[in-house]
């Protein structure tokens, strides 16, 4: 039986407060994207210069696509802030932010590092193969709608280039030193899955002599074939055997993935997630799998479940990024060694805190705030 909300939040501040000395030891290397996030609102009506009213709802805008079919419009987009984007970067930011010792490896521009990743790198180690991406991020009351410019560059996300630029010692050496390795948007970079491929040729990373993890996220896999999701899966799966290896799904990834693997979901997706998590975990044999929708998020291992209610907010100050919060602060709780709902309860709060302010928080700041954690919205 799952225990109290609060009663959770309590254990999980207090571990996370105790732990605070230790965080700097703690080491991750996650990669290998990187954008430059515009977050965006589209203008509904303009009253002046500097006021406007934005479309309040994905339904409506919509709605006036489709009124336009065959005639014309013209949407007018503000944008509001440029940040560093990009799943790999504001994952390793979320745990940089917290105390973790951090190398980030990805596109965040070559040779020169891009402005917007100039906070992360005084505070991480960065190591760049390429230039990133750039996303127009339109935010909305239920929603966002990611704009992802492919160009060029994710081709530079491959397994030469990582050779050339890091060398095979030094990845092998970063891999084996890290407690956890995150890899993340397999949907954006065409080869990552040959990078993959070619460090679980070289065994790496390993669980030997040293309790570690390895984070997957593949970033709305909705848009890549069934036989290159089922060969990714088929990866992940092999990697299992020498590495616990955790899949996070946001809602609609955990339904295409469960779809593509022969599991899928009936009914309401958001009430089966813990089923969801289960069946998925079972099917590819991960050690962990975490599905994290908007208002919570539950996760199966083969020996626990368990759900938790995040701190939801209807009108967040940002919204671009909250996953790859919840991921920071799931892993965080793992790495932690908190048990699995405490690891749900950091990762949201990780996540409310960043919605609500724009900033990735502290493991103070972050402690502080799961211990007066607020109810759903």
């Amino acid at each position: 039986m799952s225990k109290p909300r609060e009663s959770i939040c309590a254990s999980a501040s207090q571990k996370l407060a105790a732990a605070i000395p230790s965080l700097a030891g703690k080491k991750a290397v996650i990669g290998l994207d990187g954008f430059v996030d515009e977050i965006i609102a589209v203008v509904d009506k303009r009253h002046s210069h500097e006021a406007y009213d934005a479309i309040p709802t994905i339904e409506l805008l919509g709605q006036k696509v489709s009124a336009a079919a065959g005639k014309s419009m013209n949407f007018e987009l503000m944008v509001k802030r440029m940040k560093l984007g990009g799943n790999g970067p504001i994952m390793a930011n979320a745990l940089a932010a917290a105390g973790v010792g951090v190398t980030y490896v990805g596109a965040v521009g070559f040779p020169t590092i891009h402005s917007v990743f100039s906070e992360m790198a005084e505070h991480a180690n960065v190591i760049s193969l390429g230039e990133p991406g750039h996303t127009d991020a339109l935010e909305f009351e239920d929603g966002k709608l990611m704009l992802g410019k492919y160009t060029k560059e994710m081709g530079d996300i491959n397994w030469d280039n990582l050779m050339s630029r890091v060398g095979q010692d030094r990845w092998v050496e970063l891999l084996e030193q890290a407690d956890l390795v995150g890899m993340v948007n397999w949907v954006m970079l065409p080869f990552l899955g040959e990078i993959w491929e070619k460090s679980l040729a070289l065994g790496v990373p390993n669980r030997t002599g040293k309790k570690r993890s390895l984070f997957i996220d593949l970033c709305d896999p909705e848009k890549r074939t069934h036989a290159d999701i089922l060969h990714a899966m088929n990866t992940l799966t092999k990697y299992q055997g020498i590495v616990d290896v955790t899949l996070g799904l946001n809602l609609k990834e955990a339904s295409t993935i469960a779809e593509v693997i022969g599991v899928p979901v009936k009914g309401d997706a958001e009430m089966q997630i813990v089923q969801t998590a289960q069946r998925i975990r079972e099917k590819l044999n991960l050690h962990c799998v975490v599905v994290h929708p908007r208002r919570g998020a539950a996760a199966a291992t083969a020996g626990e479940h368990g759900t938790f209610a995040g701190p939801f907010i209807k009108e967040p100050k940002i919204s671009t990024g909250a996953g790859d919060h919840f991921n920071g602060g799931f892993c965080l709780g793992r790495m932690l060694g908190l048990d699995l709902e405490e690891s749900l309860c950091v990762g949201t709060a990780t996540s409310g805190y960043y919605v609500r302010t724009g900033v990735s928080p502290t493991a103070t700041q972050l402690a502080e705030f799961i211990g007066e954690l607020p109810s759903p919205e």
